[in-house]
């Protein structure tokens, strides 16, 4: 009987700073697990020396696979591409800056090999990372968890051991707007956590902009919860009330105290609210009929322009 293999997936964007180092350390860690093992290496699109070392690794190492896009597609397409080319029995989604230790990987292979499907990695704290990118990345994940119809853990990433059937039903999702902790949550089986502190980065500046994780944020919402669909109509019953209140209010300071209310304010402030609902719901409409548009248009989910020591 064959022992068992594991795929090592890596997304990289712009890397060449922090490469040679992440290597080393990750391929000390899975030799340490003692199973044969590849290295998928997606190149999002990178102009700068990346693609230069990834082919001296590829060169020098066959376990090393790399694909590289044609253009940059973002970290969650990255992703899927390792998926689906990944053979192993195992699939170990690791990002190429090292702020998630590579040291674990040992012990959540361990955890799979004891039973668990799915082992995820959730952070007990954060270093070198901002007061705004904590709080934020604290407040989304409480939102997030309180607004999805499915539990995602709070405080955790992409980093993650996956088993091989739990890969192959996340190879049967082919939306475009995908949230691959969202999708695991999603499809139920076990998971369990292994907790660590999360690093500054090795090396580099982070390629995550802030549009890059609003976009991210808003596709964890919008796919895994119906909550934006219901607040137009909460905001309705909200200026429902409102306005009855307000009625009542009126006719109380006219019929008993005597004291005209200007109605042209109330006018004003009506209209300004009405217009508020109209677009408010019109807007969430679009980002539904948006979503909606792009499935419909079926393009592939990624173009590999190149590929080294790995299928085409």
């Amino acid at each position: 009987m064959q022992p068992k293999m594991l795929s090592l997936i890596v997304p990289v964007y712009y890397e060449e700073e922090v490469l040679p180092e992440s290597y080393r350390r990750m391929d000390a860690a899975m030799r340490s697990t003692g199973l044969p093992y590849e290295i998928l290496y997606i190149n999002d699109g990178s102009r700068d020396g990346t693609m230069k070392i990834l082919r001296g690794l590829a060169k020098e190492h066959p376990e090393v696979k790399v694909y590289s896009f044609s253009r940059n597609f973002g970290h969650q397409l990255a992703v899927t591409c390792g998926m689906d080319h990944a053979k192993g029995d195992a699939l170990i989604v690791i990002d190429v800056d090292l702020q998630d230790p590579p040291e674990l990987i040992p012990e959540m292979v361990r955890m799979w090999q004891d039973g668990a499907d799915i082992v995820y990695g959730k952070r007990k704290k954060r270093m070198g990372e901002t007061v705004f990118k904590k709080f934020t990345a604290a407040a989304y994940y409480r939102l997030l968890s309180a607004m999805s119809a499915y539990p995602i853990p709070l405080d955790t990433g992409d980093f993650r051991l996956l088993d091989r059937k739990v890969a192959d039903v996340f190879l049967k999702m082919r939306e475009q707007a995908r949230f691959l902790r969202g999708m695991s949550a999603w499809m139920g089986f076990e998971a369990v956590p292994i907790e660590y502190v999360r690093e500054e980065r090795a090396a580099g500046k982070t390629k995550y902009s802030l549009k890059k994780m609003l976009r991210l944020a808003a596709d964890g919402i919008l796919n895994f919860s119906s909550v934006p669909l219901e607040l137009p109509l909460t905001f309705g019953i909200g200026l429902g009330v409102l306005g009855v209140l307000g009625l009542i209010a009126m006719i109380v300071c006219t019929a008993a105290l005597g004291v005209a209310c200007p109605q042209w304010l109330w006018l004003a402030v009506g209209g300004t609210l009405l217009f508020a609902l109209v677009f408010t719901v019109q807007g969430v409409q679009g980002l539904y009929l948006g979503r909606m548009y792009d499935e419909l248009k079926n393009r592939p989910l990624y173009i590999v322009a190149e590929t080294l020591n790995g299928e085409e």
